[in-house]
């Protein structure tokens, strides 16, 4: 799990140094916030506030982008962030069973991160790939056509 962040000003020239690399670009708040959240591994409260500031954006629109798309975090989140989808085609096909194996094994609830920070369990609207349903994502890595074996398989990969 990413510890907490301090705030100093070591932590503002590297959040400069990232807004910098877009100036010129007509909307680069999304970008600007995907390599923040690359960089830190969420997106804590004074670097949103440093965004708002340094790009003259509402503090309210940058925290509102930051909070709508699933693959940004606003909060510590665990080394593996597994996103189970939970669309029509992936709830049909086993969803809510992927959902209660996982809190199974991992010992956690949704929005929960394990004791060791390893694994944080998310559930999201849709991944995209409903012809492999149920699915997940661990980070970037999606797995389909998921069963109780495949997903104590794919979970040991990650806890070697």
């Amino acid at each position: 799990m990413m510890g907490a962040i301090t705030v100093d000003d070591k932590l503002f020239e590297e959040v400069d140094q990232i807004i910098d690399r877009y100036a010129g670009e007509e909307t680069p708040l999304l970008c600007i916030l995907q390599d923040l959240n690359a960089k830190f591994g969420y997106l804590p409260q004074p670097v949103l506030q440093r965004v708002s500031k340094k790009l003259g954006v509402p503090a309210s629109k940058v925290y509102g982008v930051a909070t709508f798309y699933s693959f940004l975090e606003t909060r510590p989140v665990g080394k593996y962030v597994i996103r189970v989808c939970k669309s029509t085609p992936c709830h049909v096909r086993g969803a809510t069973d992927v959902i209660k194996i996982l809190k199974k094994e991992l010992g956690i609830k949704e929005g929960e991160t394990t004791r060791d920070g390893l694994f944080t369990l998310e559930v999201t609207s849709c991944l995209g790939v409903c012809g492999v349903a149920p699915a997940m994502m661990i980070n970037e890595t999606t797995y389909g056509n998921l069963s109780e074996g495949r997903i104590r398989e794919i979970l040991a990969l990650y806890r070697q």
